[in-house]
């Protein structure tokens, strides 16, 4: 797989030169398949989830990251998201959520699985992505929580943590960022952590999440390119082999899921205008009709 080239987060976001009904995407999960825009892909505005999707025949049991402990079943977590969120969600939106969530499930109920705010980062910053331009703010946020809620876990740890990264990774270049090791602060005391874990130190599971985190921090110090990341994988005990293939992957993700929205926009947009014309020719046939009621009367 080619590196990642001064790649920009806003540059994933250009339309590509391939049509929706793509399938074999990769997801954001650690080796996992998943995350496919479904073949024939036809827009709808919405689409209501109901729990009869998700049956008993789907039931996938994780290991629990606590010994003994009995972890939720794939189906129970969406059953979880779908009771905490019962809203309609627009179905290019809806799709990839149901996808996502399964994967971060499976990761979620590795025996291996540690938060840490990289991760998070991650998260927060693909699902920032993929709800952009989503009907309304506060409904994103309520998917959001309802969302990490599904999983265990405290929404408002994963956004803390994302500004705290994202802050301290303004404050960097390209030479401080892979200095981390030789100072001290919050920001570089969880780095160091990450780096300890991932050498073998402790408990550390390599996720998409943890790429795109790792990714977002050298945007934000204006430190893109690929000999930085390299520099940084190293210190982190980090493939970057794998963090190049999992950009890549998440590029191409954006990608199909704009050409998506951009056709649910065509769709709405041509419903809009047929149900105008429909009301522009009810008023003038209700027009006519009374003016002819207005003639017919006058001669009479």
């Amino acid at each position: 797989m080619a590196s990642v080239s001064s790649l920009s987060f806003a540059s994933l976001k250009q339309p590509s030169e391939f049509k929706v009904s793509v399938s074999g995407v990769r997801c954001l999960g650690s080796h996992f398949d998943g995350i496919k825009f479904r073949n024939n892909f036809v827009p709808d505005s919405t689409t209501t989830l109901r729990s009869s999707n998700y049956s008993s025949r789907f039931v996938v049991h994780c290991m629990s990251t606590t010994i003994g402990e009995v972890s939720p079943t794939v189906a129970e977590t969406k059953m979880a998201f779908l009771k905490a969120y019962k809203r309609p969600i627009p179905s290019v939106y809806s799709t990839v959520l149901q996808e996502l969530i399964v994967q971060q499930h499976l990761m979620r109920y590795k025996r291996t699985y540690r938060y840490d705010p990289v991760f998070g980062l991650g998260f927060v910053t693909v699902y920032d992505q993929l709800m952009e331009g989503y009907q309304s703010d506060s409904d994103r946020e309520a998917i959001f929580r309802a969302y990490i809620q599904a999983l265990k876990e405290d929404p408002d740890q994963y956004r803390n943590d994302a500004r705290k990264i994202e802050e301290w990774a303004r404050t960097q270049n390209a030479s401080s960022l892979v200095e981390f090791p030789s100072r001290d602060g919050e920001v570089e005391g969880i780095l160091k952590d990450i780096s300890e874990r991932a050498g073998g130190k402790g408990s550390f599971s390599y996720s998409r999440f943890f790429a795109i985190g790792l990714f977002r921090i050298l945007e934000l110090a204006n430190a893109t390119e690929p000999t930085v990341l390299e520099k940084l994988c190293t210190v982190l005990n980090i493939s970057k082999r794998s963090v190049d293939r999992d950009l890549d992957v998440y590029r191409n993700l954006l990608s199909k899921l704009v050409q998506a929205k951009e056709l649910l926009k065509e769709y709405v947009d041509r419903e809009k205008k047929k149900r105008e014309e429909r009301s522009e020719s009810q008023k003038a046939n209700e027009t006519i009709s009374k003016c002819l009621g207005e003639f017919e009367h006058a001669s009479s």
